[in-house]
């Protein structure tokens, strides 16, 4: 039995060979056709060496050696070498199937695997593109998603803050929505006697209805524009708030009337509909309205008096205590508690706004809400717990701190909160 050679390069293409291979791992060549001593057979030198030089000697002429394409020689049958230096596009060894760089040194190579994020990373997206949240690499089409990735993006409605003078609100879509169908709006006026006005209304979309999202926001617009003509006319704030539900309401009706897109074409559905609440603060009156189960909730400053709940919600759980057949807790234990017996929309039983006046003889705060905040704290003492006790001076903060009490429990459903603090603080005092 012929005795291999010990060779430390391929004598053909010099690629680094390890003891005991039989073939070169990028061009194939049989390392058995080299012989065990070099005088046996007429020999050339490899690179031009002289013979007995640094390279092994072969047999002339060499074996048929099969090289790729990209490494084949001339058609006078000389085989190229790579070129010493990197490889633009290096060969694959038909071996290992990674590429083969060359290094600095002009007769060593090392393995490289391939980089997929190099081929297959997208096209940097020019300047002035809305870039992925996610991959941050691709573009976002029309209809909301990346082009590289396929990631749904954040919607405006998502998540939304605002603060308008003393007043401040927060909106989040939730953990378990595939969007937000809540809206708000804040405002501030300024009454005959020159007294300051602020107000807050929320509204929750229906969502068994057709355009939720479009019903609230029409109901909160409408509404606020209403309050805010209204209360520099000397309009009393109660009947204000009731005339700005009434205007909240013709908004939504609108709606029904518009023609549909197809894709919201959807006949088993109701007209679009929604909740409303909403709450005006002068400097010695606390007024609410409100249609639906959105609330509104009174927490005193010094927490020396007890909070309490302002509204009473149009539901089924509700109609069952008033009349007497159900305590609290076995009303809102049903899984018919939160069927809503009053709303805005086209098919409205019957719109009956309702309103409510108070003076309270200390500073507090007003939180007006939808059902996604106080489904996760219900009572009037749970609701003052999780509100900070600088909730007057920081009312942004405060939000934020309620919709996240919200998220933290699980946020099943879409939850906005308005913080109104009572009185109206002196012009310049911000929220920190």
């Amino acid at each position: 039995m012929s005795q291999m050679p010990q060779l430390s390069a391929c004598p053909s293409c010099e690629w680094p060979l390890e003891s005991g291979d039989r073939f070169c791992g990028a061009c194939g060549y049989d390392l058995s056709a080299v012989p065990a001593r070099p005088d046996d057979s007429p020999t050339i030198a490899m690179n031009g060496a002289p013979p007995g030089g640094p390279w092994p000697e072969v047999p002339h002429p060499p074996a048929e050696v099969h090289l790729p394409a990209d490494l084949q020689g001339t058609e006078s049958g000389e085989h190229a070498l790579p070129p010493s230096g990197p490889v633009v596009g290096s060969p694959v060894s038909p071996v290992s199937g990674v590429r083969f760089d060359r290094s600095p040194e002009p007769d060593e190579y090392v393995l490289q695997a391939p980089d997929p994020r190099v081929a297959a990373g997208p096209p940097t997206p020019s300047e002035g593109t809305k870039v992925c949240v996610a991959c941050r690499a691709g573009r976002v089409d029309d209809d909301g998603y990346c082009e590289n990735c396929g990631h749904a993006q954040p919607r405006e409605r998502d998540h939304m803050e605002q603060e308008a003078g003393p007043i401040a609100a927060v909106s989040d879509r939730g953990l378990r929505h595939h969007r937000n169908e809540d809206a708000f709006t804040l405002g501030t006026s300024v009454l005959p006697d020159g007294s300051p006005a602020t107000f807050a209304v929320v509204c929750d979309g229906v969502s068994s209805a057709t355009r939720p999202d479009d019903a609230s926001l029409a109901a909160s617009r409408a509404a606020a524009d209403a309050l805010l003509a209204a209360l520099p006319q000397g309009t009393h704030p109660q009947q204000a708030m009731h005339e700005a539900i009434v205007s909240a309401s013709r908004a939504v009706n609108s709606l029904a009337a518009e023609p549909a897109t197809a894709r919201e074409h959807q006949p088993h559905q109701n007209a679009p509909a929604c909740t409303i609440v909403g709450s005006i603060v002068t400097p010695s009156l606390l007024v609410v309205g409100w249609v639906g189960d959105s609330r509104v909730y009174w927490v005193p400053t010094d927490r020396s008096s007890p909070p309490a709940r302002l509204t009473e919600d149009d539901s089924w759980a509700a109609q069952m205590v008033a009349a007497g057949l159900m305590n609290e807790a076995e009303a809102y234990a049903d899984e018919r508690a939160h069927a809503i017996t009053g709303w805005l929309g086209a098919d409205a039983y019957e719109l009956d706004p309702h309103t409510a006046s108070f003076k309270p003889d200390r500073p507090g705060v007003v939180v007006v809400c939808t059902d996604g905040l106080w489904n996760y704290a219900e009572a009037a003492d749970e609701m003052a717990e999780a509100v900070p006790a600088d909730a007057a001076a920081r009312p942004l903060h405060t939000a934020r701190v309620l919709v996240g009490h919200a998220l933290d429990g699980g946020g099943h459903d879409n939850v906005t909160v308005a913080v109104v603090p009572f009185p109206i603080p002196p012009q310049g005092a911000g929220s920190a």
